[in-house]
């Protein structure tokens, strides 16, 4: 709707019922991928009756962007993986996709692939090849030209003639672009436009700004889209910042 409604419910919810609202900025649903492939090799060690490191579990994995979802490939030949071990190497690589990598988002459309490991008859357990695998998707993921992921809406924009101008160049400066335009009665302009989300979280304000409440739009998920690279680093360090004020 706009923020002006979000006031007034906000307000109504104080006096009215006193209860007292914490509000905060809607978070952009970014994800993460990745444009190439890497392999990745992770030993993971643990001590037993003294300082001799015994590995667990070594593993490879392989990630490229098939843009089909999440695949995991089990390649092992000859037992070089015990099969019970198997489930817990993809449940290992899932948590790690549902935290993300470079800024607590979503991974999505990666293909990872098992194809060697080694293990210890004693020390081996499923925690370990968990943290194994884990370890080893992180450092291919970022072997893979990790991008950042942002979601793009078609928004179709009502406004009087007078006022073309002004709203397509403010479209333009949001990183839109508009894909179409009709003719509506008595004046009335039409633009389809295409434009990253987190341009318009609060365009309803701004739209009333620009043709003093005579416009009007709706909005739709359309696709996701690679961030640029200048945006995905401010993205990435705000990130990191929250991560370190969380801890």
């Amino acid at each position: 709707m706009s923020t002006l409604h979000v006031d007034i419910m906000i307000e109504r919810l104080k006096h009215r019922f006193e209860v007292e609202v914490v509000t905060s900025e809607p978070k952009i649903p970014y994800k993460e991928t990745i444009l190439g492939t890497a392999d990745a090799r992770y030993r993971h060690k643990k001590q037993t009756g003294g300082p001799r490191p015994v590995r667990r579990g070594i593993h490879k994995d392989r990630a490229d962007g098939a843009r089909a979802g999440f695949e995991f490939v089990d390649d092992i030949v000859g037992g070089r993986v015990p099969n019970q071990y198997i489930p817990a190497v993809e449940k290992g690589i899932r948590e790690q996709l549902a935290k993300g990598i470079i800024s607590g988002n979503v991974v999505e459309d990666v293909r990872v692939s098992l194809y060697d490991g080694s293990y210890h008859a004693v020390d081996s357990s499923e925690a370990a090849f968990k943290t194994a695998a884990r370890k080893a998707f992180q450092d291919a993921f970022m072997h893979a030209k990790p991008v950042l992921l942002e979601p793009v809406v078609n928004m179709e924009i009502t406004i009087p003639s007078e006022f073309m101008g002004d709203v397509t160049g403010d479209i333009n400066s949001r990183r839109g672009r508009i894909v179409g335009m009709d003719q509506g009665p008595g004046g009335i302009q039409i633009l389809k436009v295409v434009v990253p989300l987190s341009e318009v979280m609060r365009y309803a304000t701004e739209l009333r700004s620009i043709t003093g409440g005579r416009g009007a739009f709706t909005m739709e998920l359309s696709h996701y889209d690679v961030v640029p690279q200048r945006i995905a680093e401010q993205i990435i360090s705000q990130a990191k910042r929250e991560e370190e004020e969380e801890e």
